[in-house]
């Protein structure tokens, strides 16, 4: 089997649709605001088939034009499919670009598909004594599966490669021969290529009938042997299905021949294929194809140095990983054409004497900006110590300042630099400065003074883009920065500390990252106000660095023994909601594996006709599937609520005392400010903006959070409604600003408006339908969205979202019009000029453009939202310092900022915290703050 020479062929749409959709929640978007994922995903496909099969041939097949043949057999053959996205469309050309560079043969035909092709030329193949692979994760080549042609479905979410040959045909389609696939196919037709098949027969029904009856013909040949309405549908639609089967068969005859010599793998051009990638900006894509071909990984340069990758240096929650290698699963390090270290001319000096110390200092203090970079013996700020400051300030020239392990003279050099980084005039540069103001502040030496955060900045320019410095530097200097591991080695157990880098290496790499870093903030200077970001960045997004600082310093203090109780009691919980499902299932099984679970709820208890199935033909046992049968089924809701439990338990009753700083004995969670599109803050290491408080045992852990001692208590500061109070604002919509500004129940207000009745005869129900949809509206309800939400039927949620724009009609005017201004712009806006970029806004696919719509109209309402609550924060801060208060602000969480108040200090606090909150944005209705005390979290809020 091994001595036979193997052919392989790929599907190109099939998988650069996947890698599309791969990508769809967080998609890959270059500087110049190209969506790349379909080439990324298509492209490593690609290269883990060479690399992991090392095939002697291969080729990739194209659709060209569709099947004339089939659309001639019936009209309306794949009539039914979306446009294709863009960025498909936008991939192709560059695919090919890439495969043609690769050597690699592109077989496409006009009016043929690419199955026909592959079915074809596997066959011919065949006959050559080859084996050959299809790759594909389209089922429907299982009808070509023989003894030497097999499928062969890449790995995709965790799960790995799967090789179907004739017994996983059999096992998966319950048939004799593959090729009764066609009949399987033919009977239950396929809603994604618009094949008819037989009404009212399933996977289920079309499994059973080719048990039975062995193929489509047969089975009508029998009809007459079945039972009721089923009966009349097989003979009544009898050449629907045998049209069905014919427009499932694969063609073998397309004009294509299998010549060996054309489809042998080559070594590819790579100076061509690294131009290609080099300018879809695909750093890391290099090194995998170089590996992929068996060669050294290195990129010639003037003195025969090579290099690799740069530190991934990210906000520090999301990690700011000093040591570790980059975490992106689709690419893995890069060499190319940039510059680098050993190319370019540059002046970085050493610093290691008092006298040079202190001419430094005098240097420094005569600048007006000044980039700085400390490196460290973590990526944990709060848990470093410092080994070295790198200072620029001059493109090409930096000093490096070091400092010894044992922390009294550590200090004491530090100290020297105090008067620099106290000194308000002087600007401080650098990338993630929160990470760096944190470490400083483990010495009590403060960063005052302007900031500019290339990463920051970077956000504002293209927030959609990554904003590490390795990509920022190739980006737009179109230099590689000296990679981390060439110093410390790879993140493991066998890596160095910095302290252990020889000096002259140590230098180099450090002042490196502060001149980029220098070099970057000069070009972001100037492009923040063509992105009308300056403002924004200036007054909001660069102050604010310096109070999530200080409230990362701060923490919060945890009960830990309350955690320990609680999480005993969510044993119980869930041991008892375990031997309900048992029960109800009646048998023991692992609830945690799918695998086990779909079987159970969808065969054994046979909860719905025709349960929907993963890529990899498991039962779905997805939250949004299972959440759709709890109303119906005790099992379901039980299952759900097991889950939720059992994640409450291990994300954070267990996982919280891990989080405690063992120094200061409180919980750190770092702030990331450059990750949400909508201006959002995130929260990590632990994420306190993800504990649910909608149940009971959720909101318990809120419970944990406390004062710092009997002299502090909780203080808790929450906008109400403040997304509907933007939307009513925004839209100018006169029924919503009374309602607001007569200070009524929104919720109720709306009800009554809706429903046509008195306020005073709002029912509960209809409160809670009329919150759904204020709140849905923002976010593009539908009404099978609020009929799932809510306990009216599709057609009664139709009918109140039509009358609640007809009670609203300037909320309906204002969604259009952001969705007509993004159509125009490319863009939407919040009150202070953030934008949210919508690529997809013009996009011919309905679904891709139906969610840019949707961002269209709820990105201004939460990207206000959280300007808004940053510059309540900025201001509140501002008066903590300037009064000299005890009390510290400790967390934000979404519309919610949590203090640690001095009780003596109520008095003032409260309506200052109120009063800033309140007027930090002037809108058309007024912003409402409640306040909470407590001995809690929970208590306070």
């Amino acid at each position: 089997m091994s001595s036979q020479k193997r052919l392989f062929l790929l599907d190109a749409f099939a998988l650069i649709f996947r890698g599309y959709y791969a990508f769809i929640k967080n998609p890959r978007i270059n500087s110049k605001g190209m969506d790349t994922s379909a080439i990324m995903g298509f492209t490593n496909s690609l290269l883990d088939v060479i690399k992991r099969e090392k095939p002697d041939h291969l080729a990739v097949a194209f659709d060209k034009g569709g099947s004339a043949a089939r659309t001639e057999m019936f009209e309306a053959y794949k009539a039914n499919r979306d446009e294709t996205p863009e960025a498909i469309r936008i991939a192709i050309p560059y695919i090919q670009e890439i495969l043609k560079a690769m050597h690699i043969p592109v077989i496409e035909k006009e009016g043929y598909e690419a199955d026909d092709i592959i079915g074809t030329l596997a066959k011919q193949a065949e006959k050559e004594d080859y084996q050959t692979f299809m790759v594909t994760p389209d089922k429907d080549f299982a009808q070509l599966v023989s003894d030497n042609i097999f499928m062969y479905r890449p790995a995709r979410m965790g799960n790995g490669i799967e090789i179907w040959g004739i017994k996983e045909v059999q096992q998966k389609f319950e048939v004799e021969r593959p090729e009764q696939v066609i009949d399987y196919l033919g009977m239950m037709g396929d809603s994604v290529d618009n094949i008819p098949g037989f009404p009212g027969v399933g996977e289920k029904t079309a499994k059973k009938f080719i048990k039975e009856f062995g193929s489509v013909e047969n089975l009508i040949a029998n009809a007459d042997s079945l039972k009721g309405k089923m009966k009349e549908k097989i003979k009544d639609n009898a050449e629907q299905g045998l049209l069905s089967k014919e427009l499932a068969r694969i063609m073998l005859d397309v004009p294509v021949k299998f010549h060996e010599k054309d489809f042998e793998l080559n070594t590819p051009d790579f100076d061509k294929v690294k131009e290609i990638f080099q300018e879809l900006e695909f750093r890391r894509l290099t090194e995998n194809l170089m590996r992929t071909f068996a060669l050294e990984t290195t990129t010639e340069t003037s003195t025969g140095g090579s290099t690799a990758s740069k530190k991934t240096q990210q906000q520090e929650g999301t990690q700011f990983d000093l040591f570790g290698s980059p975490s992106e699963e689709t690419e893995t390090v890069t060499t190319s054409s940039y510059s680098t270290i050993e190319t370019v001319p540059h002046h970085y000096q050493y610093v290691n004497t008092p006298l040079g110390r202190k001419l430094l200092l005098e240097k420094l203090m005569l600048q007006k900006s000044v980039c700085f970079d400390t490196e460290t013996t973590s990526i944990k700020s709060l848990e470093a110590e410092l080994v070295g400051i790198a200072f620029s300030w001059e493109p090409g020239k930096g000093y490096y300042v070091t400092f010894p392990e044992e922390q009294e003279e550590a200090t004491a050099i530090l100290e020297e630099f105090r008067p620099f980084f106290e000194a308000e005039q002087i600007e401080k540069i650098g990338q993630n400065l929160k990470y760096d103001i944190k470490v400083l502040s483990n010495y009590n030496i403060p960063v005052r003074g302007k900031l500019f955060d290339t990463m920051i900045a970077h956000y504002l320019i293209n927030p959609d883009m990554r904003h590490n410095m390795d990509v920022l530097a190739e980006t737009y200097l179109n230099y590689q920065p000296v990679p981390i591991e060439t110093l410390i080695g790879k993140k493991g157990k066998n890596q160095k500390s910095m302290r252990t880098v020889e000096i002259a290496k140590q230098t180099e790499y450090a002042v490196e990252d502060s001149d980029i870093t220098l070099q970057l903030r000069n070009l972001f200077e100037g492009e923040l106000p063509n992105r009308n970001a300056l403002k924004l960045f200036e007054e909001i997004e660069a102050p604010l660095v310096q109070v999530l600082a200080d409230m990362e310093i701060e923490g919060i203090r945890v009960d830990t023994d309350f955690l320990k109780s609680l999480s005993e009691a969510l044993d119980k919980d869930i041991k008892s909601l375990e031997k309900g499902i048992y029960e109800q299932a009646g048998e023991e099984f692992n609830l945690a594996s799918p695998k086990q679970l779909g079987p159970i709820l969808f065969d054994k208890l046979k909860l719905v006709d025709k349960p929907k199935k993963t890529k990899t033909g498991q039962y779905s046992t997805a939250e949004d599937v299972l959440s759709y049968l709890a109303k119906d089924h005790k099992i379901v809701g039980d299952i759900l609520m097991w889950r939720q439990l059992q994640k409450l338990q291990n994300t954070y009753v267990d996982a919280l005392p891990n989080e405690i700083n063992p120094k200061t004995n409180r919980v750190h969670t770092v702030y990331s400010q450059a990750v949400a599109a909508t201006g959002r803050l995130s929260s990590n290491n632990p994420n306190l903006q993800n504990i649910p408080i909608r149940t009971e045992r959720g909101r318990q852990i809120r419970k944990a959070f406390i004062p710092r001692d009997e002299d502090h208590i909780l203080l808790a500061a929450d906008y109400s409604q403040i997304e509907l109070r933007i939307i009513a604002a925004l839209s100018e919509e006169e029924n919503m600003i009374k309602a607001f500004k007569d200070g009524e129940d929104i919720h109720a207000s709306t009800a009554a408006r809706v429903f046509g009745v008195p306020l005073e005869e709002v029912t509960r129900e209809q409160r809670s339908n009329a919150k759904t949809v204020n709140f849905g509206i923002i976010y593009g309800v539908s009404a099978f969205g609020l009929s799932n939400q809510t306990s009216l039927s599709r057609s009664e949620a139709k009918e109140l979202i039509d009358t609640y724009y007809k009670t609203y009609p300037k909320l309906r005017a204002y969604i259009n019009d952001q969705i007509h201004f993004a159509q125009d712009h490319g863009y939407v806006e919040t009150i202070l000029g953030r934008r949210r970029y919508l690529q997809d806004i013009n996009s011919r696919n309905q679904v891709v453009r139906g969610a840019a719509e949707r961002n269209a109209v709820n990105a201004p309402i939460q990207g206000s939202a959280a300007d808004i609550i940053k510059i309540a924060m900025i201001n509140i801060h501002k008066k903590l310092q300037e009064g000299d208060f005890k009390s510290k602000m400790l967390l934000q969480v979404h519309d919610e900022l949590v203090f640690d108040a001095y009780k003596p200090e109520l008095d003032t606090l409260k309506p200052l915290i109120k009063s800033e909150m309140e007027n930090a944005y002037k809108l058309l209705v007024p912003l409402d703050v409640e306040i909470g005390l407590g001995e809690d979290w929970l208590a306070a809020h």
